[in-house]
């Protein structure tokens, strides 16, 4: 007998427990009512973007301007990015991409021996050297300079940093590339040509970052504002993978 009053007991209370939790989630229920939002989400308090259409023209860096004044410990900062897939020193080996020593003002495909894409050959046919305003395109955005390329970078959006970037590999082996002499139609201010408004609405190429693989980069020249006499070498080019 005694047995049986025990397993009530157990029995018992785990009724009233249940009772309890059954009372408990009842009670909060009613405590705490919520009503559903009449809108579901947050309201973010931002600005309208710009209506949809042409983007505003902008203008190739003053090399002439912009390199003599270079970061150069930041573009050898800015290459760490690029490290894993290519060597900048003389002598280095090619790595996934080419060693990257000399490739401004040098040959696009300047390494023989690698593996270049065919994008890169088709690319090199419309634009044969690595110049300032190329390497800039390709640096912005390489698969849209180069559409096919290897190199799977997104690209490096912030001109400064670019242009630190190019300042420094024009000290690994092109300090032959001539720096040119400031080009007033590229600074600050100046009113693109109709020409550079329909080239640079087409190509980001002044807005970017990126690591120099041994893509194809299939930049075309005719993207470039078109330079002050004075400037004209800035079209030298750079060969990237």
């Amino acid at each position: 007998m005694s047995g049986d009053l025990k397993w009530n007991k157990i029995l018992g209370a785990g009724l009233a427990t249940a009772f309890v939790i059954l009372l408990v989630r009842e009670g909060t229920a009613m405590v705490f009512h919520t009503e559903p939002p009449a809108k579901m989400g947050f309201f973010v308090d931002a600005p309208e973007e710009a209506e949809a259409g042409t983007p505003a023209p902008v203008l190739p860096p003053d090399w002439g301007t912009v390199l003599p004044t270079a970061d150069l410990a930041a573009g050898e900062a800015a290459f760490a990015k690029c490290m894993a897939c290519h060597d900048a020193h003389q002598g280095g080996a090619d790595k996934i991409g080419p060693n990257l020593y000399g490739v401004l003002g040098g040959p696009v495909m300047h390494r023989a021996g690698f593996a270049y894409s065919d994008a890169m050959a088709t690319h090199k046919a419309e634009a044969p050297t690595w110049g300032y305003d190329q390497l800039d395109q390709f640096l912005t955005n390489p698969g849209r300079y180069v559409p096919g390329t290897k190199m799977s970078f997104a690209g490096i959006r912030d001109q400064q940093t670019r242009v630190n970037l190019i300042a420094w590999l024009r000290t690994q082996g092109s300090t032959g590339t001539a720096i040119p002499a400031p080009d007033p139609s590229r600074q600050p201010g100046a009113a693109a040509t109709p020409d550079e408004g329909a080239a640079e609405a087409g190509a980001e190429a002044a807005t970017g970052e990126a690591p120099i693989d041994g893509a194809s980069p299939a930049a075309q020249s005719t993207t470039q504002a078109t330079p002050a006499a004075p400037s004209a070498s800035t079209s030298s080019g750079t060969s990237p993978r």
